[in-house]
């Protein structure tokens, strides 16, 4: 229906409503009659251009005004409303004016039309050049990369910069990569839904919006509900250095918490728990509170608190921590010989600890490799004594053998029994693996048992007692022969015997498979043919252990504390385990940073008069861990909010001489 028809049912005639130049409804031709009827005959040809020119500009203005979209525009000259036939009959007398001002109405539109296909034409010429720029990218090799390729763009990117992964001073060990850590796999709930799904890690569990609590976000632990609200305890961290791309941290004590710090050690020395208890109910954050109680709980064998605790004091630490200091970068440090980071280090193994035991050795993977990156070289908690059986646990097979390759050349991995073992039963598990081609299944296989062989003749007191652990009766002539006998136990220096022990009591549950065990026959039998036919590699191994392993490093012996693992603890050396060794600090270095002093109270120095060795002259030693004492254990058999503490808590903590 056309616009007149429309004013007719309305009742409207024309020239009463106001003249709308941007009117698309009212046609050229009309516009151009109401035109010529008040302008005089004579202008009547000047008139009819002029409103023409009108008309077309306020086409053009109001498809502009309509259109979101410039490339709408394309297609109005096919929607232009057509007069019907009905209507041009009864206008005889305005013929020839309508026809002229229907072409030049047209012409008009088709400028505009061209004008709006040449501005879509050099938008799209735009996209089509944009996208040929994301077509091509090249590495400095020349080789191509896929745009969606975001791992080797990055890589390009570092090496055009000249920020290699490699590191200078350890011969160009691709460090980064053993010890680089991803934030999701901190998270135990990661490897928990991998196993089981996420309905049957998270339930129903999901907090109502009524009673949501807002925390701070942390990447380590989840805060809880029930614990305590938090407060700043007065741990802070500071930017100490940092040089060639390597960034020094240090934790820092307020003196608000420093002299909390007082109060707790003067609670140790009351040999009283709950002195602890209570000064945790008025500061439930201080870290070293924490540490020491939750050993307290898990020797009570209140396993969930004991976590619960070691979480809190991980929450206080991530809490504190610098706006630069990353857990993922791998170029983080912090310096073992500070006491302020020693508690850091701590919360992290036990931590650790808990999540293994808890069936999360994906994630005590990651725990294992932060510890290890906080300070790779000096590696206080000796680490790379435990990574190898995080990631057979985990079956990270090909991350072993890769750590294995990196660090072999500057740290002399193939020296450790547990690399040796553990790189050998690496190479069996991939021999075994189903989607293996069968000519790399046979290779695997063969280096394998090189391995082994080479691990057997180097460590040969390894064999005995992973086979009474795995209740396994050897053969006779093993038995009898003088390679594995009670001869290779016996010829051990301290510290091989060491890290002998803490190996096997460790890991030989890994070893209980029917066809480990039987590869491990093979190659016994074998080392026995090479060992009576005097290889040169026999006599070669037992030089090397004769003039190696005479003693082991602090950190070794702080790392089989840590391990409670009975066959260990056993050959620890007399000067250590004749020392105090507290929970909380661990056989700290002997050239320890102090950055504060604690004053010597009466009562400590009263306790430390009972000592044999008691001199007052001597300087007063500092360190946390130096007051000896020697009170009687009655004092620890009071209850503790329910717990029942009992003498052993004395061997732990080794409080009384």
């Amino acid at each position: 229906m056309s616009t007149r028809a429309l004013r007719r049912l309305r009742g409207k005639q024309r020239g009463q409503e106001a003249l709308d130049l941007g009117d698309l409804g009212e046609s050229p031709e009309e516009q151009a009659e109401v035109e010529t009827e008040e302008v005089p005959h004579e202008s009547a040809n000047v008139s009819t251009s002029n409103i023409n020119n009108n008309s077309r500009k306020a086409k053009k203005n109001k498809v502009q005004k309509n259109t979101s979209n410039i490339f709408e525009l394309i297609c109005d000259a096919d929607e232009v409303e057509k007069i019907p036939p009905d209507d041009e009959a009864e206008k005889p007398g305005r013929a020839e004016k309508s026809e002229k001002a229907k072409s030049d109405n047209n012409r008009g539109i088709e400028r505009l039309a061209q004008s709006q296909e040449g501005v879509s034409a050099k938008s799209g010429d735009r996209g089509k050049k944009k996208k040929k720029k994301k077509k091509k990218v090249t590495s400095e090799d020349g080789k191509r990369i896929e745009p969606d390729n975001i791992d080797l763009l990055l890589e390009n990117l570092e090496q055009s910069n000249g920020l290699s992964l490699q590191s200078d001073e350890n011969g160009g060990c691709n460090k980064k990569s053993v010890i680089l850590v991803e934030h999701r796999n901190l998270n135990p709930e990661t490897e928990l839904k991998r196993y089981f799904g996420a309905r049957a890690v998270l339930g129903d569990q999901r907090p109502r919006q009524r009673n949501r609590h807002f925390h701070r976000s942390t990447w380590m632990t989840s805060p809880k509900d029930s614990w305590p609200r938090f407060s700043r305890p007065g741990v802070s961290m500071t930017l100490l250095e940092s040089k060639n791309g390597i960034q020094c941290f240090t934790f820092e004590h307020s003196r608000d918490y420093q002299q909390v710090q007082f109060k707790f050690l003067d609670a140790v020395e009351s040999m009283d728990p709950n002195n602890i208890v209570a000064l945790l109910q008025l500061n439930p954050y201080h870290i070293d509170s924490l540490l020491q109680l939750s050993d307290v709980c898990r020797i009570q064998e209140d396993q969930e608190m004991a976590r619960d605790l070691i979480e809190r004091a991980l929450y206080s630490f991530e809490c504190a921590f610098h706006p630069l200091f990353s857990l993922t970068s791998g170029t983080s440090r912090l310096d073992y010989l500070r006491p302020e980071n020693r508690a850091f280090y701590l919360a992290l193994y036990k931590h650790m600890v808990f999540l293994e035991k808890r069936g999360c050795p994906r994630t005590a993977l990651e725990y294992c490799k932060l510890i290890l990156s906080l300070d790779p070289d000096l590696d206080p908690l000796c680490m790379l004594l435990l990574v190898d059986f995080l990631m057979l646990r985990s079956r990270e097979y090909k991350s072993l053998l890769q750590l294995y390759q990196d660090w072999e050349e500057h740290r002399n991995l193939s020296q450790l029994p547990n690399f040796a073992f553990s790189c050998a039963l690496c190479r069996f598990h991939l021999s075994q693996q189903e989607d293996l081609d069968p000519k790399e299944a046979e290779n695997q296989k063969k280096l394998a048992d090189q391995m082994l062989q080479s691990a057997l003749i180097m460590f040969p007191g390894v064999l005995m007692p992973l086979l009474d652990l795995c209740t396994v009766q050897p053969d006779a002539t093993v038995t009898s022969h003088c390679f594995f006998g009670p001869k290779s136990q016996i010829g051990q220096p301290p510290a091989l015997a060491e890290l002998t022990a803490l190996y096997v009591g460790r890991t030989y549950a890994l070893w209980k498979e029917a066809a480990i065990m039987l590869w491990l026959e093979e190659s016994v039998k074998e080392v026995l043919r090479r060992v009576d036919s005097k290889d040169s590699f026999v006599e070669e191994c037992e030089n090397k252990r004769k003039q190696r392993y005479q003693s082991a490093p602090r950190n070794i012996h702080r790392h089989v504390l840590l391990s409670e693992i009975k066959e260990a603890t056993s050959t620890l050396p007399l000067d250590v385990t004749a020392q105090p060794v507290m929970g909380f600090d661990l056989l700290p270095p002997l050239d320890s940073v102090i950055s504060y002093t604690r004053p010597e109270s009466t009562l400590s120095l009263f306790f430390r008069s009972l000592l044999p060795n008691f001199n007052l002259q001597v300087k007063k030693n500092t360190h946390l861990n130096k007051n000896n004492l020697k009170v009687s254990s009655n004092h620890w058999l009071k209850p503790v909010n329910g717990l029942r503490l009992d003498s052993s808590m004395l061997l732990y903590l080794k409080m009384a001489a």
